[in-house]
């Protein structure tokens, strides 16, 4: 496993800050997966760039860019 360098991690805590709302789409996890459709919050991206979640279902599985398929929730905007 390759670490990613301090400008890889600046563009993902920039892409995915404390409080980001997510929907998983699917984890790549044999033993204990998220459901996929679950929705979590971004608590903070750690150095070697895991994403650790807090999940609605009380779990605190943490996510990884490029192994595990998720979306951003966008708030919409007042009007």
């Amino acid at each position: 496993m390759q670490f990613p360098n301090e400008k890889q991690l600046q563009s993902l805590r920039e892409r995915y800050p404390a409080g980001t709302k997510i929907c998983l789409n699917h984890m790549e996890d044999p033993y204990a997966p998220i459901p996929g459709g679950t929705i979590g919050e971004v608590q903070y991206i750690d150095d070697a760039g895991n994403i650790h979640m807090i999940w609605e279902n009380g779990r605190t599985l943490s996510l990884i860019e490029g192994a595990d398929s998720f979306t951003i929730i966008k708030e919409e905007e007042n009007i």
